[in-house]
């Protein structure tokens, strides 16, 4: 996926949550798989996407304030540093100029609800004020996590605000009954850009829906910060305790025939919309569950012989769904375009099932950037556990659909059934080995 489509989603484009991602997923290939001579190659691509976005002083050309999601591709720039701290100090020293300003603004002048519900957390945008969406973790929080991580570990102070947005967002979010989290919720719903929000009990000012996608943001984001926050910090359990929910969730809502996920996660293809739009197995959100329950497992989140097979299945099922071969080398298909919810002047986007299967940007697309950066995270995942020595207890020898070697090689000796072929850690080709 890396050698198939990661250039364009990365050098080729402007700076932006969704090339982020699959710039930051390239990274994380390059670290897992440093002697590939694509890797050597897809850095470069990255240091292209940074420096297409900032000057030679660090700062940046042309930021637009006001959205976590510009502050989301910001993550790039903590593996660019580290690199080039040995290689060239000058760039280095750029790339840290940029994680600090994106950090100072975050931090200090970012705008925050205000009211008792949600005092101290981030607004998900300017355009949507007194709202947290699920997806806002893994723009925001995440990144503030791993620029604690790299030169701030000790700020416990940081590290609670963090914590904040995770255990304010999921007490408001969480239905207990079905083990799903909302898409949004909003401090205030009589704001008009709140037209979206539940105004009463249980759930005031939730939205209607449990989105796959917006909690595939949530899932990653709740990894990515636990393994960066210290385990000593009087909010870790707390923080533990909700990915531990949150993974209950995604195991129970997993289809058992494909072992993916749906669009709207609490029905499965039977259930229509008004337009007749059937729910639909979806790329992006079974990509981040798959890469969740992985890393989960590896940080010692979940146990593997409960979550282990789940997730064996999950990745078994991306490759039968949603992967195919091309020209290119393979592709990624049946990921959701886009959702969201008001503002105002989108009354279309209302957060009912009718919206996530009919609405106008919600379209079903291929080798978009949000599949393309869930699918290498969870496939890099995947291969670390298949070498951890970790075996699912439940799993059959004779029908396990991946194995690996230690550089992420297909075995030769592999049992029946569906693979990607994999070449120095890049998927190359489906094989079907029947």
């Amino acid at each position: 996926m890396v050698q198939s489509h990661g250039k364009e989603w990365s050098a080729d484009k402007a700076w932006d949550y969704v090339s982020g991602l699959v710039a930051k997923t390239i990274l994380m290939y390059c670290d897992q798989y440093p002697e590939d001579e694509l890797s050597k190659q897809a850095y470069q691509w990255c240091k292209v996407y940074a420096d297409n976005a900032i000057n030679a002083k660090g700062n940046f050309y042309n930021f637009k304030k006001g959205s976590l999601d510009n502050i989301a591709s910001g993550k790039v720039l903590f593996d660019l540093h580290e690199r080039e701290t040995t290689v060239n100090p000058a760039d280095a020293e750029r790339y840290r100029v940029a994680a600090e300003y994106l950090y100072r603004y975050l931090r200090y002048d970012y705008k925050r609800i205000t009211l008792e519900e949600g005092n101290g957390c981030f607004i998900h945008k300017d355009s949507y004020p007194y709202q947290m969406w699920l997806d806002g973790l893994y723009m925001g929080a995440a990144f503030y996590a791993e620029y604690l991580s790299t030169f701030a570990p000790d700020d416990n102070e940081a590290w609670a605000d963090i914590a904040l947005q995770f255990t304010t967002i999921h007490s408001h979010t969480y239905d207990c009954e079905k083990s799903l989290n909302y898409h949004g919720w909003s401090a205030k719903p009589s704001d008009a850009n709140s037209f979206w929000a539940n105004p009463g009990d249980p759930y005031k000012g939730c939205s209607q829906e449990f989105w796959g996608r917006g909690m595939g943001w949530y899932a990653a984001a709740l990894v990515d910060v636990l393994e960066m926050m210290p385990r000593e910090h009087p909010d870790y359990t707390a923080v533990a305790d909700i990915f531990v929910e949150v993974a209950e969730g995604i195991r129970r809502w997993q289809d058992q025939d494909s072992g993916v996920w749906y669009q709207l996660l609490q029905y499965d293809d039977t259930f229509v919309s008004s337009r007749g739009h059937r729910n639909y197995l979806e790329a992006s959100a079974s990509c981040m569950f798959t890469y969740a329950l992985f890393k989960g497992i590896r940080l010692g989140l979940i146990d593997d012989e409960t979550y282990g097979p789940t997730a064996v299945k999950a990745y078994d099922g991306l490759l039968e769904t949603f992967i195919t071969e091309s020209p290119a080398g393979v592709d990624i298909n049946y990921i959701c375009r886009s959702a969201g919810l008001g503002p105002s002047n989108k009354r279309e986007r209302n957060g009912t099932a009718d919206y996530y299967l009919d609405g106008s940007d919600v379209n079903i697309v291929s080798n978009e950037g949000k599949g393309i950066g869930a699918f290498i995270m969870a496939s890099l995942e995947r291969e670390r556990h298949a070498t951890s020595g970790l075996e699912p207890a439940t799993a059959d020898k004779e029908s396990e659909a991946t194995i690996f070697d230690l550089y992420g090689r297909r075995h030769q000796s592999a049992p029946k059934g569906l693979y990607i072929e994999l070449r120095d850690g890049i998927a190359t080709k489906k094989i079907n080995n029947n």
